[in-house]
């Protein structure tokens, strides 16, 4: 096993507990990060209803097209 000099070795070669390795240790890290004052939280889902942005993309995909389909047929 290649030795990694950023890693401390202890005596016996295992060094310290990696807490990534701990799914405890891992998601009380994360929840900590949660609760602290300036911690972002997670965006909110958009509200339901018309998606503007699809809408305005098909309505310019089929205006290429049509304009494609114009040109090809004149």
């Amino acid at each position: 096993m290649a030795h990694n000099p950023q890693v401390p070795q202890g005596p016996d070669g295992q060094g310290h507990p990696d807490p990534a390795g701990n799914t405890q240790m891992f998601r009380a890290f994360v929840d900590e990060g949660a609760s602290r004052p300036g911690s972002r939280q997670a965006a909110a889902p958009a509200p339901g209803g018309p998606r503007v942005g699809l809408i305005v993309g098909v309505v310019v995909v089929l205006a290429v097209l049509a304009g494609v389909a114009w040109l090809a047929f004149s």
